[in-house]
């Protein structure tokens, strides 16, 4: 049954839309030859989506002959304004956008662990209105936010988990309630991560792959033939749950000590660095030998997030906090996040020397069991190594875990540095953000 006009009309303009979105600014020729459209329909979908406010012109081509096929038409990129946020344990970071995604302002507001839920959620409210505030926008069409722990396929909230602070789920409501109009949306870092790191990061030419997040906990973000894959209850990715040898226990439903976070997770990390003698935080006040982290090299608009707000951002199921006490040559006491961990394993790659190869090589054993076993049951072909210790394990750790899944199965899986750095999550919320906007103010541009 072939279209009805409007609805033909509604996929042309569509059609137009992204390509202006992909392309950047076109002529209507370039459109026609593009589109595959006739001249005719070319100009009237050019002055529907002109009237609509959706593009305006540009500039022009460096064609010779003046006339309107020289025009360039692009998106307006001030239609709709946007919000990123990535929500971590310890503080929140925020990104203002317009719609082709150009980053206006930033933001961010640590929020300690003592903080009432009540002043958290004003703390990082304030942030968002402050970016909007500097970023010039009157009002957010769509907000994306990335946090930790479970995100309810059927409802899109985020679950109640232990561990996670209160104000984490009242974030949401907060938000909806002081920016009225705003779309706000939720989504699991981790998942997020993955989106970014499929268009714009490591794995932009993998239709299928797996992220390995390795931060305060560990997670796994899975990526079949392009698409998000969420599981029946949203938990599809909760690798730190995974029984694995070299434990002395098994996970229970609510605890995930004894499985694969008990192998890799932060605390986990830094126990390592102190049985092979390197220094680690919190041993006896020993501050971590090796560089502090840098800015973090992303997209050209892409945040410094390195300086800013260094929560612990783990994987899914960051929601238990993480008890480590080590007894080795240095004795670990308290909480570990994954900044610090992430400090240990970049010291090791910088210093190079025996006792630093040793722990990173045992590392890279306990990484590739979680990788070996995601690569039996699902067969990725890529398995992308984010989160703060993947991050700092960059090229070096992943060619090591590689290495050992070479070894370990007989199924071909490539292991790569996460391409995006610290920004991933942002990025991936952002990215989020700006097609649900594009989604509806591209769908029915006539309205």
């Amino acid at each position: 049954m072939p279209a009805s006009p409007s609805t033909a009309r509604a996929l042309n303009d569509r059609l137009a839309l992204r390509l202006l979105q992909q392309e950047g600014p076109l002529t209507a020729g370039q459109l026609k030859q593009l589109t595959g459209l006739s001249r005719p329909t070319v100009a009237d979908l050019v002055d529907r989506l002109t009237a609509a406010g959706l593009i305006t012109v540009v500039g022009e081509s460096g064609e010779q002959r003046r006339g309107p096929n020289a025009r360039l038409y692009g998106i307006v990129a001030g239609r709709a304004h946007l919000a990123a946020l990535d929500v971590r344990t310890e503080g929140v970071l925020v990104l203002v956008s317009d719609l082709l995604g150009r980053v206006l302002a930033e933001a961010s507001a640590p929020i300690g662990g003592d903080t009432g839920t009540g002043p958290a959620v004003e703390q990082a409210v304030a942030a968002v209105e402050r970016a909007v505030k500097e970023g010039g926008a009157d009002r957010l069409h769509t907000v994306g936010i990335g946090a930790p722990g479970l995100i309810d396929p059927a409802t899109g909230d985020l679950r109640d988990s232990a561990g996670l602070p209160a104000w984490h789920r009242s974030l949401v409501a907060a938000l909806q309630d002081r920016l009225p109009g705003a779309r706000v949306t939720v989504e699991n870092e981790t998942n997020l991560a993955a989106l970014a790191e499929q268009r714009e990061g490591a794995a932009r030419d993998r239709d299928t792959f797996v992220l390995l997040w390795l931060g305060h906990g560990v997670g796994a973000a899975v990526v079949l033939d392009g698409t998000l894959r969420r599981g029946a209850s949203g938990g599809t990715g909760e690798i730190g749950f995974l029984p694995v040898p070299g434990t002395s226990t098994l996970p229970s439903a609510t605890d995930c000590d004894g499985g694969f976070h008990s192998l890799a997770g932060a605390a986990a990390v830094v126990s390592l660095a102190a049985e092979h003698g390197l220094p680690v935080p919190g041993a006896a006040g020993e501050p971590v030998d090796g560089p502090a982290e840098g800015p973090v090299p992303g997209p050209a608009d892409g945040p410094d997030v390195a300086r800013v707000a260094r929560g612990a951002a783990g994987g899914p199921d960051v929601a238990r906090a993480v008890r480590g006490a080590v007894d080795g040559p240095g004795v670990v006491r308290g909480a570990v996040d994954g900044s610090e961990a992430a400090r240990v394993v970049r010291g090791a790659v910088a210093r190079a020397s025996a006792a630093d190869e040793r722990f990173l090589h045992t590392l890279a054993d306990r990484i590739a069991v979680g990788a070996a076993s995601v690569a039996a049951v699902l067969d990725p072909g890529c398995v992308v190594l984010g989160g703060e210790v993947g991050r700092a394990g960059g090229a070096v750790l992943a060619g090591l875990v590689g290495e050992r899944l070479r070894r370990m199965s007989p199924l071909a899986t490539e292991v790569r540095a996460s391409g995006l750095g610290g920004a991933a999550v942002l990025r991936g919320a952002l990215l989020t953000a700006r097609e649900r906007a594009q989604d509806e103010l591209f769908g029915s541009p006539e309205r």
